[in-house]
């Protein structure tokens, strides 16, 4: 028997890595026979530089970066074994828990550490960068990031514009002319599984800045923040006013938008990336595995949005491979996803606990769970056997 592990990470309690780690040993336990396979995942939110690196045998990079909030913080990103490929989370350098609660204000917050980001990857060769951009503590569009590349951004007098959304009040005129020349032989991949545009009562501002920050009474200066800067780069970047309407514009705070129009960055599924780029399918077609096993913290009906277990799920299916869905919980909704290939739902929660409680012994549920469902399997097993003779 052939068994695939192809977890996502349980946010906050176990890493992709760890998952498989404990599975394994499990399944061993029950069937020590088997050939089990590991591929930790992500979907470009926390934890996708440790997968990439972990299934391609490459290295972490550490450097001292702008945080949001101006301050140098220590970051870190990933180059991939093919040594021309980068992974970079923007949280590690401009992510909301790098700002302290009392200080959190998206109308001051940077994205330039992203940006210094990228451009250290360029300095080490890198020709493809992929940029997760889950966890934002940014509603700039982008603009730092892209000051942090060369771009300068000004006001009417031909000055530099703050840090911050409250800069992009006073935005006049984008100027690429100085943008890192090595960015012309580069690609940039956003891993965005948001679809919200950048403006509008499901964009960036009425959904993602209350959740870093912004009071009640900064909602309308932020959305204006936003329009301007959309307004500019229309004028400035070469693009179309219907562009900031496109799904994934609204990203971060809007630096989706940013990065698109300035450097030609594409919007795409996290899941697609990730599996794009380790090769997934042709893995699936060539190892002809008996049975996938993958996870998350929670399973329910947001999970068919492009989520990673409906998108290993998706690829299993064509190819007659059940999978199993390990998670801490399961939601509203979660039976939706067994019409896109998941075959069943188990929680590593079999009695009655806290949150806490539940996080605290993830390791321990979790080798319980699938211990049992290996010993069914086993057991199913030999009892089809026995029917065959």
């Amino acid at each position: 028997m052939k068994i695939l592990l192809a977890p996502d990470s349980f946010k906050g309690s176990l890493s992709a890595a760890l998952f498989c780690d404990i599975a394994q040993e499990a399944i061993l336990t029950q069937l020590p026979d088997a050939i089990v396979h590991r591929c930790p995942l992500a979907d470009g939110g926390e934890g996708t530089v440790d997968a990439l690196i972990a299934n391609t045998g490459g290295t972490r990079v550490s450097l001292s970066v702008t945080g949001p909030l101006g301050d140098p913080v220590e970051a870190s990103y990933g180059i991939l074994g093919d040594g021309a490929t980068a992974i970079i989370e923007m949280a590690s350098a401009s992510g909301l828990p790098l700002v302290p609660p009392p200080q959190r204000n998206p109308m001051h917050t940077t994205s330039f550490g992203t940006g210094e980001l990228i451009r250290d990857a360029l300095s080490r060769g890198c020709k493809q960068i992929i940029l997760g951009i889950g966890g934002s503590a940014t509603h700039d569009a982008g603009a730092g990031a892209l000051c942090a590349l060369g771009a300068t951004l000004l006001d009417h007098n031909g000055d530099p514009i703050p840090a911050g959304a409250e800069g992009l009040l006073l935005l006049n005129r984008i100027d690429l002319g100085e943008l890192d020349p090595r960015l012309a032989d580069a690609r940039i991949d956003i891993a965005c599984d948001v679809a919200n545009p950048l403006l509008g009562e499901n964009g960036a501002t009425a959904i993602y800045a209350s959740q870093k920050g912004a009071r009640s009474e900064q909602m309308e200066v932020l959305e204006s923040a936003l329009a301007r800067f959309a307004s500019v780069a229309c004028q400035h970047c070469k693009c179309a006013p219907e562009f900031f309407s496109l799904p994934g514009s609204g990203a971060a705070g809007g630096l989706g938008a940013g990065l698109a129009v300035a450097l030609g960055a594409t919007l795409k599924p996290g899941f697609k990336i990730i599996a794009d780029t380790l090769k997934f399918e042709a893995r699936l077609d060539r190892e002809h595995y008996d049975l996938i096993i993958t996870g998350e913290g929670e399973i329910n009906y947001q999970t068919l949005e492009g989520k990673l277990p409906v998108g290993v799920a998706r690829m299993a299916s064509p190819r007659k491979i059940p999978v199993i869905a390990i998670v801490g919980k399961i939601g509203e909704g979660a039976e939706q996803t067994h019409a896109e290939g998941i075959t069943s739902i188990h929680s590593i929660v079999d009695g009655v606990c806290s949150l806490e409680q539940a996080m605290e012994q993830a390791p321990e549920l979790l080798e319980r769970c699938i211990g049992q469902l290996m010993r069914l399997w086993n057991a199913s097993a030999r009892r089809a056997k026995t029917n065959e003779e």
